[in-house]
């Protein structure tokens, strides 16, 4: 192992691998001499904070190293998103892409490199992005010294295992799981990591079929869709070990890695404040062991706390996750205390979500809340429109208005954050407190009492609207009829009625329903959309569902105002 201070002054021997691309290896020699030119090209230049945003491992890593070398600020940004980096600005004083490479390449050429300046400071600065509860990203400044600590604590609890194995890699090095694993540990410990990204497992397999000892670095779901790939338990030569983290490994996809493979992957569990905390492999426990020096306890309001090297204090941390402890002093965790989730092994402030979505024209109110969901967490939003954004809803209805919305939503976040759960109310559910219960919300994303999701709701003076789906699962469909389902007219009256009256309380009871006509079947799964015009004159309420291009039934509710 190598301090990574001293990387670049190591008499580490030159043809050590540093990184396989494809078939061909870049050894220690290049990368020293490729990061030393660059180091000089950068000293040259008078700004001081560069955001890396370079997606080649290699290429990341040489520019991260020299800008440590040369004294400068590195700045990672979570993605590449325009107004995600735009809301950043004021973090960095340059962006690097690999646009910019070859003109940094160019500078480099014609630079001394004299080995005895790069010598890097221990306590040299890094920053890197995570989400945080107040609803913007949150910077966090690490050193050195602490990713130094923690490529130690991994080459302690894993690297004789891995020896000299190649790591691959389907999670990208902005963040600290990747950085760590796929940059600064190979680096550390003289093992060779793949130069590309290989989210796609097959491209993984087609890695490991190359020949040599590997070591996969994955998410829970990517490896979850492992197991249904054909040749998933015949790969060749075995990986020497997978690797999990950003959420919990389903227990059935932990079950199918230890039968193929004779052990469960190994899941790390830990922050971007904290680094690496615990680990566990599910088929020898469920519970999460500390990695070694790590202390852990459990706060008085049951928050896991953690002391640790990996945080550059002796203090303790307080986390936001919920942990209960065994007698032998692992514990298992019980939930987020906070409002940030995780989805597809990334990690997500629903107040953040909120705050993006309450900038567009079209929002009104929003909420966001998690969805229990049989495999993983995900995010559902609740929207009460604009005047501009109701307008655009009856015009052009729900799903060209939530086409919108992502399009705006994906300006700041990855594309699998982004809600694919949405509701349009015409008020959010507040209790009588003024609180936004975490039940209520979650009702939103239900079918009602009288079997109906209400999908969207809008209002404009006394024409109302709704765009509704017809559950498949509804009781109403059985016997009516077999062979061939249809939802019956007097479910859709009723429906008529009920939604109706949220607006008119009286057309609860109405006296009659005139004009009655239904022209077109509704089946299992239907997208209705029902419109009410109220004549307020004459105590009545016309309604009509369309279904697709069609009207399939109408009406009219005739009320009296009760005395």
């Amino acid at each position: 192992m190598i301090a990574l201070h001293d990387l670049l002054v190591s008499a580490r021997a030159g043809h050590t691998p540093v990184c396989r691309d494809a078939d061909a290896v870049l050894d220690f020699a290049a990368f020293r001499a490729r990061t030393l030119r660059l180091a000089a090209a950068l000293q040259a230049q008078p700004l001081k904070r560069y955001a890396l945003c370079l997606d080649d491992s290699f290429d990341f890593a040489c520019t991260l190293f020299a800008l440590l070398g040369c004294g400068k600020e590195p700045v990672i940004p979570a993605n590449a998103a325009p107004g995600y980096l735009a809301d950043l600005s004021g973090a960095y004083d340059c962006l690097l892409t690999a646009a910019d490479m070859p003109a940094l390449e160019r500078d480099a050429v014609a630079q001394d490199t004299l080995d005895g300046r790069w010598a890097i400071d221990p306590h040299a600065g890094l920053t890197l992005f995570t989400s945080g509860s107040s609803g913007t990203p949150k910077p966090v400044q690490k050193t050195l010294a602490q990713f130094n600590a923690e490529v130690h604590t991994l080459e302690q609890q894993w690297g004789e295992a891995l020896g000299q194995a190649t790591i691959l890699a389907s999670v990208p090095h902005h963040h600290i799981y990747g950085i760590l694993f796929r940059v600064f540990w190979p680096l550390a410990a003289g093992r060779a990591f793949d130069r590309n990204v290989s989210a796609d497992p097959q491209a993984i397999q087609a890695r490991i079929k190359q020949g040599g000892a590997t070591v996969v670095v994955s998410t829970p779901a990517q490896l979850s869709r492992w197991p249904e790939l054909p040749g998933f338990a015949a790969l060749a030569p075995a990986p020497l070990a997978f690797f999990s983290s950003g959420g919990p490994l389903a227990a059935e996809t932990a079950s199918q890695y230890a039968a193929s493979f004779g052990s469960a992957p190994i899941e790390v569990y830990g922050s971007t404040e904290t680094g690496g905390i615990a680990w566990r492999r599910q088929n020898e426990s469920d519970a999460w062991r500390a990695m070694p020096g790590i202390l852990v306890q459990r706060a008085d309001d049951g928050a896991l706390s953690v002391r640790s090297p990996h945080l550059g204090h002796d203090d303790w941390h307080r986390t936001d996750d919920e942990a209960a402890f065994d007698s032998d002093g692992r514990f298992r965790l019980l939930g987020r205390l906070d409002r940030v989730i995780k989805l597809d092994g990334k990690r997500l402030s629903l107040a953040e979500l909120e705050t993006r979505l309450a900038q567009h024209p079209f929002v009104a109110q929003v909420a966001v809340t998690r969805l229990a969901g049989a495999s993983r967490e995900r995010a559902g939003a609740v929207v009460v429109l604009t005047e501009a954004g109701n307008e655009a809803l009856r015009a052009n209805g729900r799903v060209p208005l939530v086409k919108t919305l992502r399009r705006h939503l994906a300006a700041y976040f990855d594309l699998v954050l982004l809600p694919r759960h949405w509701r349009f109310r015409l008020a959010l559910p507040f209790d009588a407190r003024g609180k936004l219960p975490a039940a209520a919300l979650a009702a939103s994303f239900e079918a009602r009492a009288d079997g109906v999701e209400v999908l969207a709701e809008a209002q404009q003076g006394d024409q109302f609207y709704y765009e509704l789906h017809v559950p498949r699962t509804l009781v109403h469909f059985a016997g009516h009829f077999p062979g061939l389902p249809i939802l019956p007219g007097v479910v859709q009256v009723d429906w008529a009625i009920r939604l109706a009256a949220t607006h008119v309380p009286a057309a609860s009871t109405p006296a009659s329903i005139d004009r009655l006509k239904f022209m077109a079947p509704v089946p299992p799964g239907a997208l209705l959309k029902l419109s009410f015009a109220h004549d307020a004159a004459n105590q009545r309420i016309q309604f009509v569902y369309r279904l697709g291009e069609r009207d399939c039934a109408s009406g009219v509710i005739v009320y009296r105002e009760r005395a």
